[in-house]
């Protein structure tokens, strides 16, 4: 995977104040567990709160841990004075959604001016195995920010 160099030299402290900024994220129990220029794993523990009817986590919420994984991995390439919006994204479910926490791992593909290309997965882990439950290939767009 290619090492990038951040545009803005706060990227750090910026992605994390609108990863923190993020009222879904929040509520999902998603936080940052390690965040590197162009790259982001994200948290989250079961909750039976999020389950579908068979009790697996529902892809709503898989595909919105993947969705913020990637705008968070993108965002922290972006110029300062940018925000970060999704302008599309496709989403591979694998295997259900099962385990006692869920990881979301984002880097980026190819950095743009406008629009940013990213990958993520989505891991399941129960008792420290780690299953790979979803993919997403994302693209994002450094917005101006207003105001």
């Amino acid at each position: 995977m290619p090492r990038f160099e951040p545009k803005n030299p706060d990227y750090l402290k910026v992605a994390t104040a609108t990863f923190e900024r993020q009222q879904a994220m929040r509520a999902l129990g998603i936080s940052i567990a390690r965040l590197e220029p162009g790259e982001v794993d994200l948290s989250m523990p079961y909750s039976a709160d999020f389950t579908q009817q068979n009790g697996f986590v529902h892809a709503g919420i898989i595909t919105a841990g993947l969705d913020s994984a990637c705008g968070i991995a993108a965002f922290t390439l972006m110029p300062q004075g940018s925000d970060v919006l999704t302008v599309e994204f496709k989403t591979n479910l694998l295997a259900p959604a099962k385990g006692d926490r869920f990881a979301f791992r984002a880097h980026v593909v190819k950095p743009g001016r406008t629009l940013t290309v990213c990958e993520a997965r989505a891991l399941a882990e129960t008792g420290g195995v780690e299953t790979l439950i979803a993919t997403m290939t994302g693209t994002l767009m450094a917005l101006p920010r207003r105001g």
